[in-house]
């Protein structure tokens, strides 16, 4: 087994049951890393102590440390020490370093005072307080190395500057849905029972991959600092086709978000082309679900017959714009006492939806699927319309059998114990609701007119969608 399976890792546990192992190799060119998974050990840099999972820092560091001549860095929040230290090492060897950051974190947080800043971020500022180490972005400012957040256009910034990639010398790729922070790989500095929330990262060695990111990175940067406004996020980007190259012997398609609604290339029709080609199985492991036309056409797998497990983080499945409610057959009013416009309900409930049982303050971050146990989605690109028309995103469709089965494997490992169907913590959400909004008429009638929300459906009216069709789950590993 090839490089990540040793970065940073201590004695493997013994191997389980199921269809991975610490023997499964990977793909030529390719190398995947899973921080919660259970083959693997690695100390933790928080804590000090050995903890299961990869350590996807480590396979960030590898990247950096090997660099001859470029490093292009793109990802939402880069607030890990060490990197920053191994980037401004590298700029000072001589090396071209530029970052693309979101810009929410593209200012030091220790030159922000907290009477500023709201209690989402007052927290975030604790945490990186509790690091104990430099502040990231300030060590890079202070090094020289240019950075850029989504406000280089000239704009106040459109949607979020969502991608996770970082290109090395036009060679290496490496990209996920990990951000470059110690909440989103080891666990939050100032709660030593968290491990970060649950994320992957891919290796790929492909000049013809990195090309396709390089190509990206460059129209966000346009001149970079100090140059002409020309930088492109958003839909001031042209418009993104999906485009394919082979890295070893595995096929790989890329698109690249957003795109107008208009757009038949934009990232929501493409998933659901890809879901529509399904015959056998279909797993999905996602942060967020809130997009109406990807749980259509998990109706129509479902009505075919196809064993379907969607996994969801419990904080998002259980909002009113979430897809994951629909699927469970529970309609969920916002606080307006209002059921989301162009919701369909499933008249049966899908068996197989549900969320994972993780620490208190760790999220599910995934944003995979495994297609027939052949074809891996990945990327930055939540299932959601915000995804598909404001952020910069990043999909990934992999054709391989192998991979798949790493896949696969975290799928089950989250699958175990996993609670399915309406948890006791969305009972008490809609006795609350029901409480609040009197007789519960609110949740089976909706209203024809809403005002619109991020996650909006196009329809005016929620539909309870006929999907009567006998289930069956594959095993359980």
């Amino acid at each position: 087994m090839s490089g990540l399976a040793c970065l940073g890792c201590g004695p493997a546990p013994a191997a389980r049951e199921g269809n991975s192992s610490p023997t499964l190799p990977f793909p030529a060119g390719i190398e995947i890393g899973f921080n919660h998974q259970s083959e693997h050990q690695y100390r933790s840099p928080l804590t000090g102590r050995w903890r299961h999972g990869d350590d996807l820092e480590a396979m960030v560091l590898r990247a950096i440390h090997e660099a001859n001549s470029e490093i292009l860095v793109a990802v939402q929040e880069l607030s890990l020490p060490s990197i920053a230290e191994a980037l401004v090492q590298r700029h000072r060897q001589g090396v071209r370093v530029k970052v693309v950051l979101e810009n929410n974190y593209s200012t030091p947080w220790s030159q922000q005072h907290s009477v500023d800043l709201s209690p989402h971020q007052r927290l975030r500022q604790t945490q990186l307080k509790a690091l104990g180490g430099p502040d990231a972005v300030l060590v890079l400012r202070q090094a020289g190395i240019p950075i850029i957040d989504d406000t280089a256009d000239g704009s106040s910034g459109s949607g979020l500057m969502h991608h996770k990639f970082l290109v090395a010398d036009r060679r290496v790729v490496v990209t996920g849905s990990a951000n470059f922070t110690a909440s989103c790989i080891h666990g939050d500095a100032d709660d030593p029972r968290t491990r970060g929330n649950v994320n992957h990262l891919l290796r790929f060695e492909s000049a013809d991959l990195a090309a396709l990111f390089a190509a990206q990175f460059t129209e966000l940067w346009g001149d970079g600092p100090g140059g002409d406004p020309d930088s492109r996020f958003g839909l001031n980007k042209k418009g993104s086709v999906p485009q394919q190259v082979r890295v070893g012997n595995t096929s790989v398609q890329v698109l690249f978000a957003p795109h107008r609604r208009s757009d038949p290339d934009n990232g929501l029709q493409w998933l659901a082309a890809q879901l529509r080609g399904v015959r056998s199985r279909l797993d999905m492991s996602l942060f967020v679900f809130s997009a109406q036309n990807l749980a259509d056409e998990l109706a129509q797998l479902h009505a075919r017959g196809v064993p379907i497990r969607v996994l969801a983080d419990p904080g998002f499945a259980n909002r009113p714009f979430s897809e994951v409610l629909d699927l469970m057959g529970i309609g969920l009013p916002d606080r307006r006492c209002r059921l989301e416009a162009g919701n369909r309900i499933w008249s049966q409930p899908l068996q197989g939806v549900g969320t994972p049982r993780l620490a208190r303050g760790d999220k599910l971050h995934h944003k995979f699927a495994v297609l027939d146990g052949e074809r891996v989605i990945t990327g930055s690109f939540n299932w959601s319309p915000s995804a598909a028309y404001q952020n910069d995103e990043t999909l990934l469709l992999i054709d391989s059998p192998l991979l798949a089965r790493h896949f696969g494997a975290e799928m089950d490992r989250l699958w175990r114990g996993a609670e399915l169907g309406e948890t006791a913590r969305l009972r008490r959400g809609r006795e609350r609701a029901r409480r609040s909004c009197g007789s519960g008429r609110a949740m089976d009638q909706p209203p024809s007119q809403q005002a619109p929300s991020v996650d909006s459906k196009t329809d005016s009216n929620a539909v309870r969608l006929d999907v009567s069709a006998p289930l069956s789950i594959h095993a359980q590993a």
